[in-house]
């Protein structure tokens, strides 16, 4: 079936943290640093192991991804996706590569399911309808290969963000 893919991934509301995927995506910057928003969350639920991992890896280049334990969280690993630089906004490239660099490495360690926020959309000002267009545009490709995963999940703040990215699913072509 050709778009086979469209029923692997879901876009819901809830919170990231308690997603139970084998990984979540944190919206980082390339330093690393679990500082506000999502990555806040990520390390003030899953304990201090996780930027303790974060500190012997990184910075990465915007567009990298990097992935550690996931400490106290229901998932077994973090992916730090590292659209911006710490204290910048994120940009459409480091968004698009991120994204695909973490959908990568989660099928080189063979995991069959992980989870996204809207990356770059909160503190970083990137525009949402801008984000689901390019983050489910790497989904698609991605899923169209050969690949372990199963399920992307988009794990939206709201309704009107979980609309965007399901209008936008909705809209792609096969």
């Amino acid at each position: 079936m050709k778009d086979a893919w469209r029923a692997r991934i879901v876009a819901r509301v809830g919170d990231l943290t308690e997603a139970r995927v084998d990984a979540i995506v944190n919206a980082a910057n390339n330093d690393l640093m679990l500082g506000g928003g999502v990555a806040g969350a990520i390390r003030s639920k899953g304990g201090p192991s996780i930027q303790a991992e974060c500190d012997k890896i990184g910075p990465i280049e915007v567009g990298e991804a990097a992935i550690t334990g996931a400490g106290r969280l229901p998932a077994r690993h973090v992916i730090h996706a590292a659209s911006m630089r710490l204290g910048e906004r994120a940009s459409e490239r480091g968004l698009r590569e991120a994204t695909r660099n973490s959908l990568r490495i989660a099928a080189e360690r063979g995991l069959k399911s992980i989870a996204f926020p809207a990356i770059g959309t909160g503190i970083a000002g990137f525009p949402i309808e801008r984000c689901a267009e390019v983050m489910l545009a790497e989904a698609r490709a991605h899923l169209r290969g050969a690949t372990s995963i199963e399920r992307i999940e988009f794990v939206l703040f709201d309704e009107a963000a979980r609309e965007v990215f399901a209008r936008t699913l909705e809209r792609m072509t096969p």
